[in-house]
């Protein structure tokens, strides 16, 4: 396979994952994406963040988070996102430092 055809399917993949988690998935919070796979929405929104700035393009947190959400983080927030429980937080702060770093 050639490497353009190989970035396109790569592409494609990435964009079907996007629309699983931002239109087929909205009920899977990310507080337990972080907890139980290392991941979740607002990581792969800074990859994406990190990728453009690696090309030299400027992009900060909160407009890569409204380009991968499609919309304010406020509105998903407002939209889908659940009350966690003090277990689930005490789990997503083990979780985000070990596959994050540690907040500060």
């Amino acid at each position: 396979m050639d490497k353009q055809t190989e970035i396109e399917l790569q592409a494609a993949a990435f964009r079907r994952l996007q629309k699983h988690l931002m239109e087929d998935r909205t009920d899977v919070q990310n507080i337990d994406m972080m907890n139980l796979a290392g991941f979740c929405r607002n990581c792969l929104s800074r990859w994406y963040q990190e990728a453009a700035n690696e090309k030299g393009i400027e992009l900060g947190k909160d407009e890569a988070r409204k380009i991968f959400y499609g919309m304010t983080m406020e509105e998903w927030k407002a939209n889908y996102q659940t009350d966690a429980s003090p277990a689930k937080q005490a789990e997503f702060e083990v979780a985000f430092e070990e596959n994050v770093g540690k907040k500060g």
